[in-house]
């Protein structure tokens, strides 16, 4: 095997869920020893800057309705930089291990033998509801939450997603907007048509939107206030506790029923 491969190096960064300050300190140590950045859209392109000014950074897309490389496109570039240029630091939005494809890249890179590290990045699944003050668990309302993916590589839902329906746990959708009828239609079937929903598009971000409802209405406070993706939906009683003033009241009210 070629020694200067044996000294290549490929690191995972998780970038958070947008906002530039919510990367870890070791990540940004991270990118200040690159030699070449290859970054999501998901991930801001602010952090670009910890990096040294002589790092190549390639732009690789990976967003719903972007132009982007396939996933073996992106391995091949892995390969080919950390050959010729040592360090690559694959930027990832949210943590690389949670629906980010890691896995795939570092088994791809140690086969070429190539070092690999993960460092790992606020998610998006958890930062987003904390931001907007709802609790993905609290005493006596959710004691548990699901994390899963509203897209799968077939195009149907995984049993993950109708499972959560039937539970009490807290939901949290990643990657549903474009189903997002459908989902709460599997919701519906486990008779959750009056459970709170928030859909946070651009969650920690200056242009960040929220939209409200419950299962039956959020469709159409989707329409009503123009939501896309990139967005998290949240499903469950939690919900009641956003920062929101509308619902408010109802926070109360529901404790006292408790």
């Amino acid at each position: 095997m070629n020694k200067k491969l044996h000294r290549a190096k490929l690191t995972l960064v998780g970038a958070g869920p947008g906002d530039p300050d919510l990367i870890t300190v070791k990540g940004i140590k991270a990118l200040a020893e690159a030699d070449v950045v290859l970054y999501d859209a998901l991930s801001n392109e602010e952090l670009l800057h910890y990096a040294p000014a002589r790092a190549k950074k390639i732009f690789v897309g990976k967003r719903a309705g972007l132009h982007h490389l396939q996933q073996h496109e992106i391995n091949r570039l892995i390969v080919k930089y950390a050959k010729n240029r040592r360090h690559v630091v694959r930027l990832k939005g949210g943590d690389p291990f949670v629906f980010g494809r890691g896995l795939e890249e570092i088994n791809n890179a140690a086969k070429y033998g190539i070092k690999t590290e993960v460092v790992p990045g606020v998610s998006s699944a958890l930062a987003v509801p904390a931001l907007q003050h709802i609790p993905l668990t609290h005493r006596g309302i959710s004691n548990s939450f699901w994390v899963v993916t509203g897209t799968t590589a077939s195009g149907e839902f995984s049993e993950d997603l109708i499972l959560a329906a039937k539970s009490s746990a807290t939901v949290i959708i990643l990657m549903g907007m474009k189903n997002l009828t459908s989902i709460m239609e599997v919701f519906k079937a486990s008779g959750k048509e009056n459970t709170p929903v928030a859909i946070v598009q651009n969650g920690s971000q200056p242009d960040e939107k929220l939209g409200l409802g419950t299962v039956a209405t959020i469709s159409e406070t989707v329409k009503e206030n123009g939501l896309s993706s990139p967005a998290i939906i949240v499903v469950g009683e939690i919900v009641r506790f956003t920062k929101k003033e509308e619902f408010g009241d109802l926070v109360n009210s529901y404790l006292k029923h408790k």
